[in-house]
């Protein structure tokens, strides 16, 4: 067990990047990721990391410099937030498609126009069919487990996938908890050291990286990633259990909170599931059989485990922080999508909340509760918690 200490969520991934002292970090500053670089760059001036810490002009450059990083068989980290990672836009696609095992603090931030620093997930979701894996934190403790986590799993020879680690902007970047951190020397163990599996700088095997790619073998890249994304869905329990064993901490694809025998579930990520806890736990004092279903791995989506844990309930609401315009959100796509082929299958809810850093208060959890138990919604219309009429 290590020692706890008072980290916001921005900090903690900070730590988290000086135990792994990355041989390449290549990032430029956004509110609210900026003090991630801010702390680790404190480390590199203070001679605690020997990571090479390139200095960009945007993140479109950061991106394409962890790139070629990777590419060259460095291990490599970076982070953004929001219209910065809209700007990466491009590169993150390359990264992914390239199999650049690069792991990426994600602080979610509401994307332009009007202009906002605050949180929602538009930005993450506006990448999520990028081909990275993402997975979500609910509190800063999570995001330094994650961070471990990730780079197991983006490294792993059957995966080989570029991974972003989320935490809500502002909420859980620059909030305050405690925070386990555990010895530099047992996080060194965990991740062992990197061995690329086809680095472009060994001149025994020469490789191409990024060449023109036409319909003659295009089709086919495209399909080992798929397999490759699929593979994570098998890597990362062996991981997760992995990490478990010196932390002591789990870390479930989806977190079931009082669901054995709940009737009615909301399902979310990220801090709304902490919110949603103390509601849960609340309504459960007065006997009402309600439970939470956190999602922490969004892509690859665990869509077995979400229809096994849903099937047979009596009602199904979904908070989603983001909105997908013209259709459902994002979220609530894949448990409809997850449950669709159920014979049992519950009725599902969408709920928008919080864009733009709105609060989500606990009143507005149980007035989904409330409604749920009363049959009071349609599912075929998006419900907005918190907004002005």
């Amino acid at each position: 067990m290590g020692k706890k200490v008072a980290l916001t969520g921005d900090m903690a991934a900070a730590e988290a990047m000086r135990q792994i002292n990355p041989d390449v970090v290549a990032a430029y500053p956004i509110t609210p990721q900026t003090e991630i670089m801010m702390n680790f760059a404190q480390f590199k001036a203070n001679g605690l990391v020997d990571t090479e810490l390139v200095r960009v002009e945007s993140e479109h450059s950061a991106m394409s410099a962890c790139v070629g990083s990777a590419a060259g068989g460095a291990r490599t980290m970076t982070a953004t937030s929001a219209n910065g990672l809209a700007l990466m836009h491009e590169v993150v696609y390359i990264a992914a498609s390239s199999r650049l095992p690069i792991v990426m603090a994600v602080v979610n931030r509401a994307l332009s126009a009007p202009i906002n620093i605050h949180c929602d997930h538009s930005d993450t979701m506006a990448e999520r069919d990028s081909g990275w894996i993402q997975i979500f934190s609910q509190n800063p403790q999570e995001v330094y487990d994650h961070i471990f986590l990730a780079l197991k799993l983006a490294e792993h020879h059957d995966v080989l996938l570029p991974v972003m680690v989320n935490q809500d902007g502002f909420i859980t970047s620059h909030g305050v908890e405690p925070v386990e951190l555990l010895d530099d020397e047992v996080i060194k163990n965990f991740i062992g050291e990197y061995i690329p599996k086809y680095p472009l700088l060994d001149i025994d095997n020469p490789i191409t990286y990024g060449p023109l790619d036409l319909y003659d073998y295009y089709f086919e890249h495209k399909r080992q990633q798929v397999e490759a994304m699929e593979n994570a869905l098998k890597v990362y329990p062996k991981v997760a259990e992995e990490l478990s064993k010196i932390t002591n901490r789990k870390y479930p694809m989806i977190e079931k909170y009082n669901i054995e025998d709940a009737d009615y579930i909301i399902v979310t990520m990220s801090s709304a599931a902490g919110t949603t806890k103390y509601v849960v736990e609340k309504l459960r004092e007065q006997g009402k059989k309600v439970g939470l279903l956190k999602i922490r791995l969004f892509r690859p989506f665990p869509i077995d485990e979400v229809a096994q844990t849903l099937a047979g309930k009596k009602a199904v609401a979904v908070l989603d922080r983001s909105a997908s315009f013209g259709s459902f959100p994002p979220l609530a796509e894949e448990i409809k999508n997850s449950c669709y082929d159920l014979e049992n299958r519950p009725p599902i809810y969408s709920f928008i909340f919080g864009l733009g850093g709105r609060d989500l208060l606990p009143a507005h959890i149980e007035y989904v509760f409330q409604g749920l138990m009363e049959n009071k919604f349609d599912t075929k219309r998006i419900e907005y918690l918190g907004v002005r009429e």
